[in-house]
């Protein structure tokens, strides 16, 4: 490879490595205050308790004699 190939193509990477660099920090900012902080906070656990909690009345009211639905 020529030198002036060389230069352009370490050009070329130092660019690539610093876009991503910034796509990853505009990444970040974007889904720090929402998804993550959410997941944190256990935003998600209460769908995922509902549904227990739904199958376990379900089955209670089956028990007892009740319609199903």
């Amino acid at each position: 490879m020529t030198e002036a190939a060389r230069k352009v193509a370490q050009q070329t990477e130092d660019r690539l490595e610093k876009l991503a660099k910034s796509v990853r920090e505009r990444f970040d900012r974007v889904t720090e205050g929402s998804f993550t902080d959410k997941i944190k906070n256990g935003r998600f656990a209460d769908q995922v308790d509902h549904g227990v909690d739904q199958g376990r009345d379900e089955t209670r009211r089956h028990k007892q004699g009740g319609p199903e639905h």
